[in-house]
């Protein structure tokens, strides 16, 4: 494969629109990704866009290369969808071509976007070698992926070797990022308006595609691709979600995960779930005590977007409780914010641990007393919650 074969990956080389661009233009529901005015673009940099699948991370590389395109030649900027390479030799043989194309044309900065390296075995063997040479050292390069510990694992083979380069995580809009868009300024004074908008919110969740109508179908046909890709059996998978869902809000173990299965062992369900969570699908509340966190006790799995809970609850054929969701909302904002989340329980349970905060989620639950220092939801103070801690 040469550069020359990967024209219609950049179409800017021939002088013609940017097909991602044009379809972003078109939505009704459209916004600036905060996260691309973070990304470093003074060489040299490695920089890495993690996040879960049409979140908008292609979208908003595209978007940063219309804008480098209006101060900088076209031939200065390669993108590679590194999904259609067949292994990393491709990758170090474009690399290689493209240094060679910057000096003979006499470019000096470059800038490389290697999108999904995820699915790409080893791909870091087609760039480390070339940094180590020096043959880099003028380009900002931008790598995107879809499962976080894989990535997260390739990051640590550039040790010293990441120049100005940052990890940016790319995530589903936030409420606060939700009203914003939606165009609801100080969503704080709006009461009714505020809680309509939640309403929609979980519903819709915050993928560019579903605020703009796309059926979900697109969403989990690229969710059970992804499954596919990483060896895994769907209707395993199909059953290890109706058990999580089935169980919450309540915590649980892979052992109890396991015996709502068709006779899989727990080391199997632990094995997907690991999965889900590298997928960025769920996130994990461990029980603390005190300073202490079990990890071996029961956990809380929670949904890292409303969208994802309503997807998954739909091919499982579990029932979505109100509660659940309620939860799982309140524990990912609080995850995004503070970096973690827990939960404790003894004579009472307190739902997420994060920070100084102590949270109880009362919507769909039984009241009782708490401790004063607990945050104690009901249903419509959680859109409130969410923006005051936005």
């Amino acid at each position: 494969m040469r550069l020359g074969d990967l024209t219609y990956m950049n179409p800017w080389w021939e002088g013609k629109e940017n097909y991602h661009v044009r379809q972003w233009g078109r939505q009704k529901i459209r916004w600036w990704p905060k996260w691309i005015d973070r990304i470093p673009l003074e060489p040299f940099s490695l920089n890495f866009v993690l996040g879960p699948r049409q979140v908008g991370k292609t979208t908003g590389i595209k978007l940063l290369i219309e804008k480098l395109l209006k101060e900088n030649p076209p031939e200065s900027v390669l993108y590679i969808n590194v999904e259609i390479l067949p292994d990393y030799r491709e990758l170090l043989a474009l690399l290689k071509e493209f240094h060679e194309m910057k000096e003979k044309e006499g470019i000096r900065k470059g800038y490389i976007f290697l999108d999904e390296v995820s699915s790409l075995e080893g791909w870091w063997r087609g760039v480390k070698p070339l940094i180590d040479a020096g043959l880099l050292d003028n380009d900002v390069i931008t790598v995107t992926g879809s499962s976080s510990l894989k990535v997260k694992r390739d990051v640590e083979m550039f040790p010293g070797r990441r120049g100005k380069g940052k990890t940016l995580e790319v995530m589903p809009l936030s409420f606060r990022e939700y009203t914003e868009v939606m165009g609801l300024k100080r969503p704080e004074l709006h009461r009714e308006k505020t809680l309509k908008l939640f309403d929609e919110y979980l519903r819709t969740g915050g993928f560019p595609g579903s605020l703009n109508g796309l059926p979900m179908d697109d969403l989990l046909g690229a969710y059970l691709g992804e499954f596919i890709r990483f060896g895994k059996s769907l209707e395993i998978a199909r059953e290890a979600f109706y058990a999580i869902i089935e169980s919450a809000p309540s915590a649980t173990s892979y052992r109890a995960l396991a015996s709502m299965t068709s006779g899989y062992s727990y080391k199997v369900i632990q094995s997907y779930v690991e999965l889900f969570q590298e997928l960025y699908i769920l996130g994990t509340a461990y029980l603390k005590e005190g300073n202490r966190i079990m990890y071996r006790r029961e956990k809380k799995f929670f949904f890292r977007d409303p969208l994802l809970a309503r997807l998954f609850s739909a091919w499982s054929g579990a029932e979505l409780r109100e509660e659940a969701i309620y939860e799982w909302v309140v524990q990912e904002h609080l995850y995004r914010k503070y970096g973690e989340v827990y939960y404790y329980t003894n004579s009472y349970e307190i739902d997420a641990i994060a920070g100084n905060m102590r949270v109880e989620v009362k919507a769909g639950k039984t009241h009782r007393r708490y401790p004063r220092e607990v945050v104690v939801l009901e249903s419509e103070d959680v859109p409130f919650f969410l923006l005051e801690l936005s």
